[in-house]
């Protein structure tokens, strides 16, 4: 029993984790690319990247539900090639959770890559470092900090997803209901208590989010004025 009622619980922490792993890779890769190339149309594309953050949730939906529905290209696609259902399925919760979810990775790793000295990525090419050598040895320490940031923030993000959730992947007990749908659907049904149950459960993991992230910035802010 107590398995079934958890079950919105477990599909928040599965997209969640899932969303936050993809979007972490290319969130850095796209942002590592944006900091060291300069292109025509460059700010266009970074307003792409970021227009999940100022866009309603809802209005998100419906577009990847153009994209990803039975008749959308992507769904169609996806669906003949490899046979994969997105729309009302746990897929889809992903795939919204990523988009949405994006932007908070996107911007943190284009502080973090920015904030890197560039002379000492220079020092170590002179020493003939590779490009890739270079990353993980000199570029993803100095820049971990930030990353981290954008990782725990795209995670916390991607918990309390509703919006894009709900038009995408829906409302299927036992296979899609997250939280926050779970929550919605609790209120529709009059069940209060069962909509505060899981209010203080991701209000809990919200906090405890957020009161980590603060502790863990202001620890890293006393070693830096240390180290000085």
């Amino acid at each position: 029993m107590l398995e079934t009622n958890m079950t919105p619980l477990l599909l928040s922490l599965k997209v969640a984790l899932v969303s936050t792993l993809i979007v972490f890779v290319f969130g850095m890769l796209f942002a590592r690319f944006m900091t060291k190339k300069s292109f025509f149309g460059k700010h266009v594309l970074e307003s792409l990247f970021l227009l999940p953050l100022v866009l309603p949730p809802t209005v998100v939906g419906f577009g990847l539900l153009l994209l990803f529905g039975k008749n959308g290209p992507l769904g169609k696609l996806l669906d003949e090639w490899f046979g994969i259902t997105v729309v009302f399925t746990l897929t889809g919760a992903v795939i919204a959770s990523i988009v949405v979810s994006f932007p908070l990775m996107y911007q943190s790793a284009v502080a973090a890559f920015t904030g890197v000295d560039r002379r000492l990525e220079d020092a170590a090419r002179t020493m003939g470092a590779s490009e890739w050598r270079l990353f993980w040895t000199v570029v993803f320490p100095l820049a971990w900090p930030g990353l981290l940031v954008g990782f725990v923030l795209s995670f916390a993000r991607g918990l309390g997803e509703f919006g894009a959730t709900l038009m995408l992947a829906g409302y299927l007990p036992g296979r899609t209901d997250t939280i926050p749908v779970a929550i919605y659907f609790a209120v529709e049904a009059g069940q209060m208590e069962k909509a505060l149950f899981w209010v203080v459960i991701i209000v809990a993991l919200g906090m405890g989010t957020t009161l980590w992230l603060n502790w863990w910035s202001r620890r890293n802010v006393r070693r830096f004025a240390n180290q000085k």
